[in-house]
């Protein structure tokens, strides 16, 4: 088992390539599927909102379209601009690993966020009554 879905990022105005991103299926239970996701951007385009807006979208489609119940994504703890992408998209960590990876000649750590699909329409609930909220009052 290995389902394994990956999207394109792409320019909208010019329609280069600036990243990917998607998710394994680890496992498929009786409630839905668990997914292990990420994302990664070309340096060039980083910084930009680029892979939090995919990202928001592959968890939409996720939890919406392909029956998944546990999304799971994590990075090396210095990556602190990753970190903010799974918490803009209403992650929760839920680990902090010490000398989990190794990487450029030593050990480093890893946190990991989750997002249960209970989780994300309270998230996407409370997000789309704030946004209501927000827009009559600039009315």
């Amino acid at each position: 088992m290995s389902d394994k879905i990956f999207f394109s990022i792409e320019n909208i105005k010019t329609k280069k390539y600036i990243g990917t991103v998607g998710y394994t299926v680890v496992q498929i239970t009786p409630v839905g599927k668990i997914v292990g996701a990420g994302y990664a951007i070309l340096p060039e385009h980083r910084g930009q909102g680029y892979a939090t807006e995919a990202f928001q979208a592959l968890i939409r489609f996720a939890f919406e379209k392909d029956d998944v119940y546990r999304l799971v994504a994590g990075c090396r703890s210095e990556n602190r601009a990753s970190e903010c992408i799974m918490q803009k998209c209403g992650m929760i960590k839920e680990a902090e690993f010490k000398n989990h990876t190794w990487h450029d000649g030593q050990m480093k750590d890893r946190v990991e966020y989750r997002l249960l699909k209970e989780e994300y329409l309270c998230y996407n609930e409370a997000s789309e009554k704030y946004n209501k909220s927000t827009d009559s009052k600039s009315s």
